[in-house]
């Protein structure tokens, strides 16, 4: 019996990312922190992904990349508590996004943003609707949106060739 790369791909790497991002978003919610371990997993099994479909030396350019983003998110993240004496950002969502460049890459990072602020914000409108009283300080959880925004931006970039 002949099994489809692609089928095999989605099965193996894909579905594997869903299962690791389902954890963070319910982890996220319940206890308002994205664990370390998740994240280097999202991290190892992006390097994997990119070894088997490029090469070693495109794991190297992604491990770069992630760093780049990494200390950018970071500073952005003490860039806010400093000017707004509270944390916009966590290190937990911080870390998520360096991993997720593993997956897609340097341009794919404002696409993953973009899903994730307009999910957090519809989630934020939603629950306004639904009688929630939200204000400047509702702290919402943004680790499922962000784990949103990694399982549909790989899938925009391979099925629909946005980068």
């Amino acid at each position: 019996m002949h099994i489809d790369s692609e089928a095999a791909y989605l099965i193996g790497f894909y579905g594997t990312l869903c299962v690791l991002c389902a954890a963070v978003a319910l982890i996220d919610l319940r206890h308002g922190i994205i664990p370390d371990w998740l994240n280097l997993a999202i991290a190892v099994l992006g390097l994997v992904n990119v070894v088997v479909t490029e090469d070693a030396s495109a794991a190297f350019t992604a491990m770069a990349m992630a760093g780049l983003v990494g200390l950018l998110f970071w500073l952005f993240q003490r860039l806010y508590f400093r000017l707004r004496h509270v944390e916009g950002l966590g290190l937990g969502d911080v870390k998520f996004l360096a991993a997720a460049t593993i997956w897609v890459g340097l341009a794919g990072v404002p696409t993953l943003l973009l899903v994730a602020a307009l999910a957090a914000l519809g989630v934020a409108g939603a629950l306004h609707l639904a009688g929630h009283e939200m204000q400047r300080q509702t702290s919402i959880p943004f680790g499922p949106f962000l784990a949103l925004g990694l399982l549909l931006t790989p899938a925009l970039q391979r099925w629909l060739g946005l980068s």
